[in-house]
């Protein structure tokens, strides 16, 4: 499906399906070219970025992933996705809604900018797809779904970390414990929850079920997926990926790599095995592009954040993707 148009479908395309052809070097860049609007009006699916970074533990710059993101979509945007051969759009509705405006000179005013910002899309009836940004957003963007969606989720978790260590201090801004938060304050159950690619060691990882690097390594991606919807089942589960999850060697632009880690391919493989998961709400995060080299880290996110809009797509197709 395309429009009577070329060049910047951003801001000249008349509503949300569809795609249209564009120079991959050149026009605005709103994420895989989705129209720029506020206007939440027939939307299935919404993305937008969380410029943040205030909670890492060592490399600034995930504040500028988001815009890092959709530069990269470019490339994306240019061909069907593999291996889907087909156009998401023509079926999902999906704007890219800009990015959440936050406060960086009061940083306490952050956590609920984050939230009212999820609230205010949720409660169209969209989905989202939210552009880290550190992955301490995933926390007050859980407390929205949670909203939303009822309590206690599961959580599916790509990432080298945790994030699961034990941190009490409630105003605390850290990318490292908010998952530990999340179980304490029965956001996510952790025995319907699994983490996966983990490559840090925990004393006590709360009874998340854990398939660290080395047990996809040794299992393979058909494993992993199988175990995935053993853990979550029919629950509805909220999907976080930290790009750090990705070993450095394809995801060098990121806070705090960890060698070990999964491939492309290997991450690909199983987020593409998901369809028949009931995924409320989705993230990728922690791109930091002053460290990436040829956009490698920030052109795998783009992949990754397209599966997920393949996997929505195919829900709404098949009549299980609620408003």
């Amino acid at each position: 499906m395309s429009n009577d148009f070329q060049g910047d479908g951003a801001i000249q395309r008349k509503g949300l399906l569809g795609s249209n052809y564009e120079m991959t070097f050149g026009g605005v860049l709103s994420f895989m070219r989705r129209t720029f609007t506020k206007d939440l009006t027939g939307a299935d699916l919404v993305v937008s970025g969380v410029p943040f970074d205030l909670a890492v533990t060592d490399r600034p710059g995930a504040r500028l992933g988001p815009n890092g993101i959709r530069a990269a979509s470019a490339e994306v945007a240019s061909l069907f996705p593999y291996p889907w051969g087909f156009d998401p759009f023509a079926d999902l509705a999906v704007s890219d809604y800009g990015d959440c405006f936050l406060d960086v000179h009061n940083p306490m005013t952050i956590p609920d900018a984050i939230t009212n910002h999820a609230r205010t899309i949720l409660a169209s009836g969209a989905r989202m797809l939210t552009l880290g940004g550190d992955h301490y957003i995933t926390y007050p963007l859980l407390k929205a779904h949670v909203e939303k969606f009822g309590k206690p989720l599961s959580l599916i978790h790509f990432d080298a970390h945790c994030d699961t260590w034990a941190d009490d201090t409630p105003e605390s801004l850290n990318h490292g414990t908010m998952f530990y938060k999340a179980v304490k304050e029965g956001l996510i159950d952790p025995l319907r929850s699994v983490q996966i690619g983990i490559r840090t060691w925990n004393d006590d990882f709360m009874g998340v079920r854990i398939l660290d690097a080395q047990w996809v390594h040794d299992n393979g991606t058909k494993a992993v997926i199988e175990e995935v919807k053993r853990v979550v089942g029919g629950h509805t589960a909220y999907l976080t990926f930290d790009i750090d999850c990705l070993d450095p060697a394809f995801a060098p632009g990121t806070g705090t790599p960890v060698a070990g880690g999964l491939s492309s391919a290997q991450a690909l493989s199983i987020l593409r095995g998901f369809g028949d998961l009931d995924i409320c709400g989705m993230d990728v995060v922690e791109v930091s592009p002053p460290f990436d080299h040829a956009e490698i880290t920030a052109l795998a996110a783009a992949h990754v954040a397209v599966d997920m809009i393949c996997l929505m797509r195919n829900r709404k197709v098949a009549g299980k993707l609620k408003r």
